[in-house]
């Protein structure tokens, strides 16, 4: 299955002689002229079709993730041993983040859509095989050094991220198995970025798919011998699957998309990446993760399980901010397009229709999430080693943390409207700075008192500090943003969410089931969000509405066939 963009008309060109004496009009000017309703159609429905494949996807690589932490909870608890794996998991989740999600996709998505805009202006030469064959060899060097010195220096990595860990050889034996992930989430990530500035958006999405399935398959196949060292061998296993599912699409887009260089007397069009640039993403990016260092070096001498319960509640917590964001994952091209075009009025009304939709999406997860924590983590987790007390210390955990998941959809959403340009930009990394600074105090003022709820307060505190200087510094460094109008719009559907967790609480205790409580909280929050968020005139609602109409149409038809 493809998901094949809409052909681009012939004006991308930014003007000039049309060949004969008129001049041609710019693309994003002549959408609104003759036939630019069509375009406009074309171009709304490919991005719906896009989202909706990588929503799907997305979904089902977040559900065998619950399905990975389900089994890690069942098989080995949540005890010293699955605190030493998940000190050994700060590795994964880095390079995740700085090779897939943020920082390496920051830097390249612009990147080709800059030289796929330059190929279509006729540039001398291809931009795109220029661009490849002078990033991937020394991209791939670069990723495998680093996971030789990662796995080196495992014993070291962990007295630093864990000090008060109370088996840290099993936590450097884990670690050295994750570190594999450094090259191979590499790959993954600039085959997605390749793909993505294509507008190919299936194999992208189905690399979660493939990482979780690894993780699973080698926790019930080598934990009876290898213990919680076989889910650290999942990891190695998953991140070269992400590699593999990839490879077919991108050597097929490849294959069919370069065309040889011209042989004109003219330099070749190809430009290097700015290391300036690729600085700037990958050190915000490091940055964002470094929270999940702070969170584990403060929880680290609490009792056995702390980082457990933490580890948890972020992963539950997280997939209402994940799926809210696949809006995002796929109009970041199309913002980086439209900079590379010279148009950043397309560029910043695609950012503000996504910054509604989003909010209004993790709002409604934020909402869902603290109504019925209980009941979704008794659901999820409870059963074999993970007990009733682990349960009520997660749900508790977990609902302190999904009040900064505006925040991180929010965070999430803006740094792409300042990395969507091919110059390097710092603001980023000194908002996120701030919120981590931000996190760090308040999680050491607060661990005493509270333990592992504290932290994760901190943590919501320190990316809404981080939220709030993005979206007030986007008019000086990136995408000119309309603040005010932002700020009105996220209003409507956080009061909605206000009003919906007090119904979801209420209606998630009635019942004794924890089924019939988390579907009685869930019909209710959604019920009460969608249509007072509606009523206070959210612009994010309606996307979300026509979204689920057109999905249960699609499912009525096949029905009747």
């Amino acid at each position: 299955m493809t998901v094949t963009p809409p052909p681009l008309p012939r004006s991308e060109d930014t003007g000039g002689d049309g060949g004969d004496g008129t001049a041609t009009v710019p693309a994003a000017r002549a959408a609104t002229g003759a036939g630019g309703g069509v375009r406009a159609a074309a171009s709304r429905g490919f991005l719906a079709r896009a989202a909706l494949v990588t929503a799907v996807l997305s979904a089902a690589g977040s559900l065998l993730g619950l399905v990975r932490d389900q089994s890690l909870a069942r098989l080995f608890g949540a005890g010293s041993d699955t605190d030493a794996f998940l000190v050994a998991w700060t590795v994964p989740e880095f390079a995740a983040t700085l090779l897939i999600e943020d920082g390496l996709a920051f830097a390249l998505v612009p990147a080709f859509s800059a030289a796929l805009s330059r190929r279509a202006q006729g540039a001398t030469g291809d931009p795109v095989r220029s661009l490849v064959t002078g990033t991937l060899p020394r991209l791939a060097f670069a990723f495998a050094a680093v996971c030789a010195l990662v796995a080196g220096a495992a014993p070291q990595l962990v007295q630093v991220l864990a000090p008060g860990l109370p088996d840290p050889r099993l936590a450097a034996d884990c670690t050295r198995l994750t570190a594999t992930c450094v090259l191979s989430f590499g790959l993954a990530g600039y085959c997605s970025a390749v793909l993505r500035a294509h507008g190919r958006y299936v194999a992208p999405a189905a690399i979660y798919v493939a990482y979780n399935a690894g993780i699973v398959a080698s926790m019930f196949l080598l934990g009876g011998a290898w213990g919680v060292r076989s889910a650290a061998a999942g990891v190695a296993v998953g991140g070269c699957l992400m590699v593999a599912v990839q490879v077919p699409a991108l050597w097929k887009q490849l294959r069919t998309g370069l065309r040889p260089p011209a042989v004109t007397g003219g330099a070749a069009a190809g430009r290097p990446m700015d290391l300036a640039l690729v600085a700037s993403v990958l050190l915000f990016a490091l940055c964002r993760q470094s929270q999940v260092l702070i969170e584990r070096f403060l929880a680290s001498p609490l009792p056995a399980g702390a980082i457990s319960h933490l580890n948890y509640a972020q992963k539950v917590a997280q997939i209402p901010m994940t799926l809210s964001l696949m809006l995002c994952t796929v109009t970041f091209p199309v913002v980086a397009r439209a900079l590379a075009d010279g148009d950043p009025e397309r560029a910043r009304d695609r950012v503000e229709r996504d910054l509604a939709v989003v909010s209004c999406l993790v709002l409604l997860g934020t909402a869902t999430v603290i109504a019925c924590a209980p009941q979704i983590i008794g659901l999820l987790f409870e059963r074999g080693a993970f007990t009733a007390a682990d349960t009520a210390a997660t749900a508790r955990v977990m609902r302190v943390y999904a009040l900064g998941l505006l925040g991180q959809a929010l965070v999430g959403a803006l740094v792409r409207s300042y990395f969507s340009g091919v110059r390097p930009v710092w603001y980023p990394l000194t908002a996120m700075t701030a919120g981590v600074v931000a996190t760090s105090w308040i999680g050491a003022a607060a661990v005493g008192p509270w333990g592992v709820t504290g932290i994760a307060a901190a943590n919501a505190a320190g990316i809404t500090v981080t939220a709030a200087l993005l979206l007030a510094g986007t008019g000086r460094c990136g995408v000119p943003l309309r603040v005010r109008r932002v700020l009105t719009e996220t209003s409507r559907p956080l009061r909605a969410a206000v009003v919906a967790t007090a119904a979801g609480v209420f209606a998630a205790s009635l019942p004794r089931s924890a089924a019939a409580g988390l579907l009685s909280g869930v019909l209710t929050v959604t019920t009460v969000h969608l249509l007072l968020a509606r009523a206070l005139g959210a612009q994010g609602v309606e996307p979300v509405l026509g979204s689920v109409r057109s999905v249960t149409r699609r499912l009525r038809h096949g029905l009747s066939r």
